[in-house]
């Protein structure tokens, strides 16, 4: 059975040492590749003297189809990036990014060594978060009366949506936001409107 997707409650991070390098790495919620590479800008920022940040994301498209990248950041070929990558598929997280910091501590830790630093460290940060299981949304409008709208504002709330916006005339054009699992029953709800 497959492990259903789950998106980042908060942003952690956990850190070791390992032959005097030190690896810190870092986990952080994002819905697109932007704000992952905000995210690891920040990071890098707050280590300047770090001799690597390698990295990892997974970020599900509006279309359903998972972007996955990864990147060494000067390691040896797939020692860092991968290695940072697969705790985040066989966790199946998604909208996340994993950065891991390395100070280098003057001793090789060979292709294996890296392999298993920069592993341990995605999941120590990933040990350390809290996940929510993702729920597909929807976005639509709907028009109703306006005696209908108090009623439709409390449905909405009860399943766990919004109102984006409203547009008022001779009905309430609202703009929701909600559970794709909850659109059909809300629908009918309303079907006259």
């Amino acid at each position: 059975m497959t492990t259903p997707l789950q998106t980042l409650y908060k942003q952690t991070s956990a850190e070791f040492e390992i032959k005097k390098s030190r690896f810190i790495g870092a986990i952080y919620p994002c819905a697109t590749q932007q704000q992952a590479v905000q995210h690891l800008n920040q990071l890098a920022n707050q280590h300047p003297n770090a001799s690597h940040l390698a990295f990892a994301w997974r970020i599900r498209q509006p279309d359903g189809f998972i972007i996955e990248r990864c990147h060494d950041a000067g390691e040896p070929s797939g020692t860092a990036g991968r290695p940072i990558l697969a705790p985040l598929e066989g966790e199946n997280i998604i909208n996340a990014v994993v950065g891991v910091i390395r100070y280098f501590g003057g001793v090789k830790l060979g292709t294996g060594g890296l392999t298993r630093a920069y592993g341990n460290a995605a999941k120590m940060a990933i040990a350390q978060a809290v996940f929510q299981p993702w729920v597909e949304m929807t976005e639509f409008e709907l028009d109703v009366d306006y005696s209908e709208l108090q009623r439709l504002e409390y449905q909405i709330n009860k399943c766990q949506g919004q109102i984006i916006d409203q547009q008022f005339s001779d009905q309430v054009k609202v703009r929701i936001l909600l559970p794709l699992a909850e659109k059909q029953a809300l629908m009918q709800q309303f079907v006259a409107y």
